[in-house]
């Protein structure tokens, strides 16, 4: 369990007494990892402002590949009692000990702006636990072709119910929560495009008479149902267990709660501590938490005094009992089948316990794999088996707030102890927050077999996964070490290439960005992560190029224009001019205004062609392995492709052609681009000299703008960088870490905007920045037609390399 980084508030002078004051406030201190990597964490103080004594929670969120950077989204006078991610990552519930219930999303999908969608509160409510409700989506690796290669046979849909069917048996979005008085309330969200659609709320009593709850776990029937798991607190009282269905029936939504069977912790052997924390006045249940998010029938529950804990893992049984011989009228013994909870295991400790974290992922249906995470107060960390309990790894640290100019006298009283954490969805990081809101970020063992490292196999099933269900990959790629990530990439290539050309088609757009995010890794990398994240953005414009092309006759319908230019291209004619003669003119013409609104695109595509022709002299022969888009044939006759469009479209308006600086006005540099590339792609390899020398006199015929390298220009934990840092990580609050800076002496200074392809001038006031790969793009379109309306559109919700967007603003 290798510790990565450690984050926490800038020291400043005066925040002892300050700390000492909030140290004796009772802590409420949450963290949640999304599937989508983003980081949402409560505090009890105000991390950018640290100025002035107030208290306050706080609520920040951020991304995991730069957690230094984090925005708050709300500053509440209550303690925050619940925070909750739902499955997509686009929606947080937060909710307080007041009953104050709000739910959070992107404004824009901006990461650093927050708005509220939906708002309600239960008055005097102490809000426990929530669960968003099921979309009745899931996938699994299938035991039985577990190594098979196609992806189709390999992953499979699981048959699971939704929470709660609206018409048409659509999955309804919403959330059941639950409170420490017993009350159950589900809350049906209105659709985000609906202006007039109003928030259906139901509430009822999980027992028949309200009782006081102090821990408690949701988790997902295959029926649709949830199971709820609570408890008072006292381990002398049962673990009772509840099935809760949510109905939505017209305009109103119905509760209904039935009673399950509940177990004693005393019933476990009388060996463990458990019974001495039953028998101790300060002993409490902690934490109850359900092994498995979906369809659980094993719970694991931790209990504590002052000095010990004990973890127990209680399980779901069908047993079979003999019938009294009262009732046996028979000679032979009878038995009958009912089911019992029975305990399987445990895990003592001698340090009271502050959290427990569980694998949040299920690859194999109804197999528990995974881990039990969990903290002490004496601030150790044990990573255990989920099933056994047993030990994998575990650590300790020796946490010392530090503060300048201030006496050692002042700070060594201060006690600071693990109080929260959380894993990541696919369960490679775990992250854990202190009572002096310092967040830690830590390795985890591979969940699958962490009897061994990390393997290329297993690395490969999860990128996979991810490509499939569209999960993010990021916490993968802190773990991978360098030596991985050509063979990874080796095999999640030969992989890809077995599947069927229509899956290839459908995931090939999310398949490059991962191959992307894989290079950009290793420091040998960031040339071939440029050179795929040309080939992206190319075979994005090729995608919408197209998409403005009709066939000309209905008898046509079964070839799209696109792929008569795809049949023409691959004869080998190498003059654009000739190649015309064989194309239908109708099927090309496209309004002069939708072209002209296409011009920064267009101008790409021509700069592209210089650049990669201009490297062909120094490209031979080949000593570099993996991706060069020079040496791509695909990616040279897709460009083919769109020089061919570029020249029928220039006839039809002259203004939409790309500018070049020529030397010889006569010049036709389409033509000669053309022209090359056809050579070129003849034999990718080894091209003739007579193509290198036409080559070299490109640089004295045009001017060439060189095209924006984005890979290198980027402050990130998942960079080149990290493997050369000795970790942990010092990292602080607000301030950016030079050393995992992407050093990018190519840059010239000016902001070039990644999408639209415009200078946006060296300083820009306001634009939007990734979170990932440091792309920039404007705010504001100056072209509105329709054309370049739906490419923009394509990058509202994230970067071509899957990153959420951050404003960001220079006065």
């Amino acid at each position: 369990m290798d510790h990565i980084c450690t984050i926490s508030k800038s020291n400043s002078k005066g925040n002892v007494h300050k700390h000492n004051l909030l140290n004796r406030l009772p802590k409420a201190i949450l963290c949640t990892i999304s599937t989508t990597n983003l980081i949402a964490f409560s505090t009890d103080c105000n991390l950018e402002y640290m100025g002035a004594f107030s208290w306050s929670a706080e609520v920040y969120v951020a991304d995991l590949n730069s957690p230094w950077i984090i925005h708050k989204i709300l500053s509440n006078p209550f303690h925050i009692s619940l925070l909750q991610w739902d499955f997509t990552g686009e929606l947080l519930l937060v909710g307080d000990e007041r009953g104050n219930i709000k739910v959070y999303r992107t404004k824009d999908n901006v990461l650093n702006d927050w708005v509220i969608v939906v708002q309600t509160v239960l008055q005097g409510e102490n809000i426990l636990a929530a669960a968003f409700f099921h979309s009745g989506k899931k996938i699994c690796i299938n035991p039985e072709k577990k190594d098979c290669s196609i992806y189709t046979e390999k992953f499979q849909y699981v048959k699971f119910a939704c929470s709660v069917k609206q018409f048409g048996g659509r999955p309804a979005n919403g959330a059941l929560l639950l409170t420490s008085t017993g009350l159950l309330c589900a809350i049906l969200f209105p659709q985000l495009t609906s202006q007039t659609q109003q928030l259906i709320m139901a509430t009822e009593s999980l027992a028949p008479i309200r009782m006081f709850i102090k821990t408690a776990d949701i988790c997902y029937g295959k029926n649709g149902h949830f199971l709820l798991a609570v408890n008072r607190g006292n381990p002398s009282f049962p673990i009772q267990c509840f099935k809760v269905s949510v109905m939505k029936t017209g305009e109103k939504c119905i509760i209904t709660s039935k009673a399950l069977l509940s177990f004693f912790l005393s019933q476990s052997p009388k060996e463990s501590m458990m019974e001495q924390i039953i028998k101790d006045k300060c002993g409490t249940v902690n934490q109850i938490k359900w092994l498995m998010k979906e369809d659980a029938d094993s719970l694991v529950v931790a209990a504590s005094c002052e000095k010990i804990s004990c973890l127990q893992v209680w399980e779901l049984r069908e047993v079979s009992l003999p019938i009294h011989k009262v009732f046996n009228k028979q000679d032979t013994p009878q038995f009958f089948t009912t089911v019992l909870w029975q305990y399987q295991c445990h895990f003592q400790y001698n340090s009271k316990l502050t959290s427990l974290a569980l694998s949040k992922l299920c690859l194999l249906n109804n197999i528990s794999c995974g881990y039990v995470v969990v903290t002490f107060a004496d601030n150790s960390i044990h990573c255990l088996y989920r099933d056994t309990l047993k030990s994998v790894v575990n650590t300790t640290l020796s946490i010392t707030p530090r503060y300048t100019e201030e006496p050692n006298a002042k700070y060594q009283k201060i006690r600071v102890n693990f109080v929260n954490s959380d894993m990541s969805w696919l369960g490679n990081i775990l992250l854990v927050v202190d009572s002096d809101n310092s967040l830690y970020l830590f390795k985890l063992p591979p969940q699958i077999d962490s009897s061994t490292p990390l393997s290329i196999p297993y690395c490969t099933t999860i990128l996979e996964y991810c490509l499939l269900t569209g999960m993010d990959w990021l916490d993968l790629l802190l773990v991978l070490r360098p030596s991985m990530l050509d063979p990874l990439c080796d095999r999640l290539t030969e992989s890809f290439n077995r599947q069927p050309n229509a899956l290839q088609q459908y995931f090939y757009y999310q398949y490059l960005c991962i191959k992307i995010s894989l290079y950009r890794l290793s420091a040998q990398g960031q040339q071939k992560a440029n050179d795929l994240t040309l080939f992206l953005m190319l075979h994005n414009i090729s995608t919408a190029f197209k998409s403005l092309l009709r066939p000309s006759e209905i008898s046509s319908h079964d070839k799209s224009p696109g792929d008569s230019l795809s049949n023409v291209i691959n004869e080998g004619q190498c003059d654009v001019d000739k190649l015309l003669m064989h194309l239908e003119a109708k099927e090309f013409t496209v309004e002069p205004t939708t072209l002209q609104s296409l011009q920064q695109l267009i101008q790409w595509v021509g700069d592209l062609a210089l650049n990669l022709l201009i490297k062909v002299p120094d490209s031979r022969p080949s000593q570099t392995k993996g991706y060069e888009l020079i040496r791509d044939v695909k990616a040279l006759n897709m460009l083919r492709e769109m020089l061919v469009l570029i020249r029928i479209w220039g006839l039809l308006r002259p203004a939409c052609l790309p500018v070049f600086i020529k030397s010889d006005s006569n010049l036709d540099i389409l033509a000669l681009l053309f022209r090359l590339l056809s050579r070129l792609v003849q034999n990718v390899n080894e091209p003739d000299d007579s193509l290198i020398d036409d080559c070299c006199e490109l640089s004295s015929q045009v001017q060439i703008h060189h095209t924006q390298l984005y890979s290198s220009n980027r402050t990130a934990l998942a960079s080149s960088q990290l493997a050369q840092q000795i970790l942990p990580l010092q990292l602080e609050f607000g301030s950016e870490p030079e050393y995992l800076s992407g050093k990018d002496e190519s840059h010239s200074g000016q902001t070039v905007d990644s999408i639209r392809h415009l200078f946006l001038g060296k300083d820009p006031r306001s634009i939007k920045q990734c979170v990932r790969c440091g792309s920039s793009t404007g705010i504001v379109s100056v072209t509105r037609t329709a054309a370049i309306r739906a490419w923009e559109q394509r990058w509202l919700r994230s970067c071509q390399c899957g990153g959420l967007w951050r404003m960001q603003t220079h006065s």
